[in-house]
């Protein structure tokens, strides 16, 4: 290929580029940057029976990232988010016709309060999602890394949530 015609690729490429930044610029599109939460919730104490499960870490992971310490002292703490129930799990969604297990269902319930300055500022709530995975019986190995990727996944966006939540707060 000759170097002009090399050149004058880059330089579609590079028009295309900018043209596509132009629109996203101009739809108002912005990249989500820091969620912004509340001023109390600086030192955040985090009231869990269980500090191993995804959604606690992956909680305490992301309040990190913004900017919000999480303290082990509930003493200390600004903000507390009281995780009053925290289950996953799986369940048989269908059988084959020698009853044996072709999908799974795999579950996350979540419920919740947040206290900012000692006054509950988001009353209980509760969150619950699932996904369907299909099981063979031949794959057991991955079919269990499939479960718990799921189950990952499921607290993953349970933390968008709260998270987003905790952002509106004021």
């Amino acid at each position: 290929m000759s170097s002009s015609r090399q050149r004058l690729q880059r330089g579609f490429a590079l028009l295309g580029l900018l043209a596509g930044l132009l629109v996203l610029g101009g739809c108002g599109f912005h990249l989500r940057g820091d969620l912004g939460y509340p001023a109390a919730m600086a030192v955040t104490y985090i009231d869990a029976q269980d500090h191993y499960t995804p959604f606690y870490r992956q909680l305490k992971s992301a309040l990190e990232r913004g900017g919000v310490r999480v303290t082990s002292d509930p003493t200390e703490a600004g903000g507390v988010i009281r995780i009053q129930h925290d289950e996953t799990g799986q369940d048989v969604s269908s059988v084959s016709v020698r009853n044996r297990p072709v999908e799974y269902t795999v579950y996350y319930v979540l419920r919740y309060a947040v206290v900012l300055e000692g006054k509950e500022v988001l009353p209980a709530r509760e969150l619950s999602l699932s996904r369907t995975y299909n099981y063979d019986e031949r794959q057991v190995l991955g079919k269990r890394a499939e479960g718990e990727e799921l189950r990952d996944a499921l607290a993953g966006d349970m933390v968008g949530t709260v998270t987003r939540q905790l952002g509106l707060l004021r």
